[in-house]
């Protein structure tokens, strides 16, 4: 039968319906699969100790898997999670399998799987990543999305607390562990933390020295950031209106200790990479003026890369007067993450008040934290019925992104404030959302 099936019923005659024949045999081979330990049979799961989510959440979270407004499902279950409560057992296979699938929503899995979840992930090596996401267990006793997560639960409280219980383990964790616990000390962070910060400097593994030096980058005060700044006076000098640039001629061993990558992306010389780096490692503050003035200045010489560098001391250093400035030049989401979410709301919605929809106004708008408040919402929802008339072929990507941002108690807003189709398909995606949180309100 396989033979006949690979060459073809014309080539090779088969006796009989061959599909029907195929299908037989597909539930008799596996009707006669055994368990793979037959001699053990698996544990009961145990019982769980929070409460599911209602059942109009669970049907919702159903339609969501099942394609309806399904890049809705991280917002589900963030928001579930919120909670504290569980989903039912019934969806954990689909879910899980999701999760399988797709990192990013793995985040809220551990918590909102509950022990079956877990039981599941322990039968099943496909769902085992479960065992390794955050379930509210101590740091002492939990895995490592736990630990972080306990991490920076104390840190938000304690941040001197915080620190000194990852010193107290540091040597004894994992390479990979240590990488994601240094990132965790961004929260609390202050001149406290750079004697353990330069020591991980040190570290063998790349990925911590780097997540270290971007935190020092963020203390102007820190050994890291005085040694940029002499490295950065040394390339580059302001002196009335124009900006002179000298880009190092080599990458040396203390440069790539500070964070400097030797090795440039394609398409970057390696001095213009060396430069760039160097100036987004150095602080702010040595450039003795106001990046509007800055941005005046004529620079002979490597322009495209200095600014680009301030782009990216923007972000690394969370600089808001920077942020603002340098989005001027080149309007990246990254920059908006240093403005407060009312700033980063009003310039989005200039921006697309003063810009045509295309590529980049939907990468600027992707990068605003949600809900959308009236203003956004408003400058969005216009820009939406100009387009409708025009371009209405190019809305898709940006109706969903209203759908999806805009704060959904603001429904009516969109409702009535166009009878075009794609305001209205906003309005209801709006409402969808708007349901979904009240059947997540366990009250």
């Amino acid at each position: 039968m396989a033979s006949t099936a690979l060459v073809g019923t014309g080539r090779r005659p088969y006796r009989g319906d061959l599909l029907e024949t195929a299908a037989v045999e597909v539930v008799r081979r596996r009707a006669g699969q055994r368990p793979h330990d037959e001699g053990a049979p698996a544990e009961v799961a145990p019982e769980e100790g929070r409460d599911a989510v209602s059942r109009r959440a669970a049907e919702r979270l159903t339609r969501i898997m099942g394609g309806e407004h399904e890049r809705l499902l991280p917002e589900w279950l963030a928001a579930a999670a919120g909670t504290g409560r569980r989903v039912p057992p019934y969806v954990l296979p689909e879910l899980l399998e999701k999760g399988r699938r797709d990192r990013s929503i793995r985040v809220h899995l551990g918590v909102l799987a509950g022990q079956r979840g877990r039981w599941l992930a322990g039968l099943n090596p496909a769902w085992d990543y479960l065992l390794e996401e955050p379930t509210g267990e101590t740091w002492e006793l939990g895995g490592a999305a736990d630990r972080r997560a306990h991490l920076r639960a104390l840190r938000a409280a304690d941040p001197a607390a915080g620190r000194r219980l990852l010193e107290s383990t540091w040597e004894s964790e994992t390479p990979d562990d240590r990488a994601e616990f240094a990132e965790v000390l961004a929260e609390g962070l202050s001149m406290d933390d750079e004697p353990f910060l330069e020591a991980a400097l040190d570290d063998r593994r790349r990925e911590v020295r780097q997540a270290a030096a971007n935190l020092l980058t963020r203390l102007p005060g820190s050994r890291l950031s005085l040694r940029m700044a002499e490295r950065a006076r040394a390339c580059v000098a302001v002196t009335g209106n124009v900006i002179a640039v000298e880009a190092p001629k080599e990458c040396d061993k203390a440069m790539e200790r500070d964070g400097v990558r030797p090795k440039p992306p394609r398409g970057i010389g390696e001095r213009a990479w060396w430069l760039q780096q160097v100036i987004a490692r150095a602080p702010l503050t040595i450039w003795g003026h106001p990046p509007d003035r800055l941005l005046a200045l004529r620079i002979p010489d490597w322009d495209a890369e200095v600014k680009a560098a301030w782009v990216r001391a923007a972000v690394l250093q969370r600089d808001p007067e920077w942020a603002r400035a340098m989005f001027g030049w080149d309007p990246i989401a990254d920059l908006l993450e240093s403005l407060p979410p009312d700033e980063q709301q009003e310039l989005a919605a200039r921006f697309v008040r003063e810009h045509d929809l295309d590529s980049q106004l939907i990468m600027v708008l992707g990068g605003v934290s949600s809900h959308w408040r009236e203003g956004l919402a408003t400058a969005v929802l216009r820009k939406i019925v100009k387009v409708a008339t025009t371009q209405p072929w190019n809305l898709g990507e940006l109706v969903k992104l209203a759908g999806e941002h805009i704060d959904p108690a603001l429904f009516p807003l969109a409702e009535s404030y166009s009878p075009v189709e794609s305001i209205q398909q906003v309005a209801a995606l709006l409402r969808f959302r708007a349901e979904m949180y009240r059947e997540l309100d366990p009250r």
